[in-house]
């Protein structure tokens, strides 16, 4: 089985790598189980992904939530039997320095970025192992290889991101499959949650500097997904050529 019939999990989907990636798993057949914390907006990707003629279903979804992981597998299974891979993407990016003493941008980001990815774990490894099959593709960064002053405590989620993700691909056995994709400056909102105007408008500079395209990542994440079933795909970099 390659992407065509698979059905996929995405958190994050209602814009920037999530949704790239839902566009184009769609588009090579998956049937998509979309989660992410705006209802509205998620219905309203569903709604152009259906017309182009995509199996698509939704579950609004705060990853920081670990029932609503949990319902989230719930709805795959109970809608299409099972699920073959399970992509947590969702992540925040409210980065400060440590003098700004952001502490609730501190805990949003471990609330979102790291035990989002261990409530995705929970949720669906039970699942995996009883099916004999699937596949986990967990969002880091380039931050996780990279520390930048304002960016710590981002970076060390992403660093245990891929710990994580190691150690379960070392646990996961021949049968199931764990990938970690590591974007680097990706053209989305992710300065969004940015509170100090400094910090928030060189980041978006140097965004439409040198940004890549979501797809790129998506791409990257079609690639891990349409190997063999006895091929996994530990780790994928991407990041603009332009990026040091």
């Amino acid at each position: 089985m390659t992407i065509d019939g698979k059905v996929v999990a995405i958190t994050g989907a209602s814009s920037g790598i999530g949704l790239a990636a839902a566009a184009l798993l769609a588009e090579r057949g998956a049937k998509l189980v979309l989660g992410a914390r705006s209802p509205d907006k998620l219905n309203a990707v569903a709604a152009r992904l259906t017309e182009s003629g995509a199996d698509v279903i939704t579950k609004p979804t705060d990853v920081s939530r670990r029932a609503d992981l949990t319902e989230l597998v719930s709805t795959a299974t109970d809608t299409y039997g099972r699920l073959d891979v399970l992509i947590s993407n969702a992540g925040v990016m409210p980065v400060s320095p440590f003098d700004e003493l952001d502490v609730d941008g501190w805990e949003a980001m471990v609330d979102v970025n790291l035990k989002g990815v261990l409530f995705g774990i929970a949720a669906a490894l039970p699942l995996f192992r009883r099916q004999g099959f699937g596949h986990f593709i967990n969002t880091a960064s380039t931050a996780a290889f990279r520390v930048t002053p304002g960016q710590s405590v981002y970076a060390g989620t992403k660093m245990a991101v891929r710990a994580i993700s190691e150690g379960l691909r070392q646990e996961a056995g021949e049968k199931l499959r764990v990938t970690v994709i590591s974007p680097g400056m990706t053209s989305t909102n992710f300065a969004e949650s940015v509170t100090d105007p400094a910090t928030r408008a060189g980041l978006e500079q140097r965004r439409d500097e040198i940004a890549m395209p979501p797809a790129a990542v998506a791409h990257a994440i079609a690639f891990a997904i349409d190997q063999p079933p006895e091929v996994d795909v530990g780790e994928i970099v991407v990041r603009p050529t332009a990026q040091a």
